[in-house]
């Protein structure tokens, strides 16, 4: 298996990172990578917890997920499972929904934050390029982020 870690420098406060992963509006502000948008983000970030994410495709296409929390630092850490879902949260394999093999059923993901800098991690993929894949996609949104918060 193989694992992505992606750091990231923002000119903004540990709350402000800590609420672009909690807070439904903020999802919503900046999940998917360029061309995409976050119609829906609705967060319940507690140690059980899942929130249903979705990211619409520039053709129109709902991809959902759900985040099952594993782990929660308030302010500082979160932990949870990424899984793929539809829109009442049930879950699917990602390769009936049309994603690349290598993507897991779910993938563990762990997100820290302090003043000014974060960092995510991502495990379980099964080789390389999917791995580059997913980096690919996770820069362009903490692309999004970084132009929110700016603004």
């Amino acid at each position: 298996m193989t694992d992505l870690e992606v750091q990231r420098a923002f000119d903004a406060p540990a709350a402000a990172l800590w609420a672009a992963w909690t807070d439904s509006d903020a999802v919503r502000a900046w999940w998917g990578p360029q061309g995409f948008t976050c119609p829906v983000a609705r967060m319940d970030v507690r140690v059980g917890g899942v929130s249903l994410v979705a990211m619409r495709t520039p053709d129109g296409v709902d991809l959902w997920n759900t985040w099952t929390y594993t782990a929660v630092v308030p302010g500082e850490r979160l932990e949870f499972r990424l899984g793929f879902s539809d829109a009442d949260g049930g879950s699917h394999d990602p390769q009936d929904l049309g994603f690349p093999a290598g993507i897991p059923r779910e993938v563990p993901h762990v997100v820290t934050v302090r003043d000014g800098l974060m960092t995510v991690t991502e495990r379980g993929y099964a080789d390389d390029r999917t791995v580059q894949m997913s980096r690919m996609g996770l820069e362009s949104s903490l692309d999004k982020l970084a132009a929110v918060l700016a603004s």
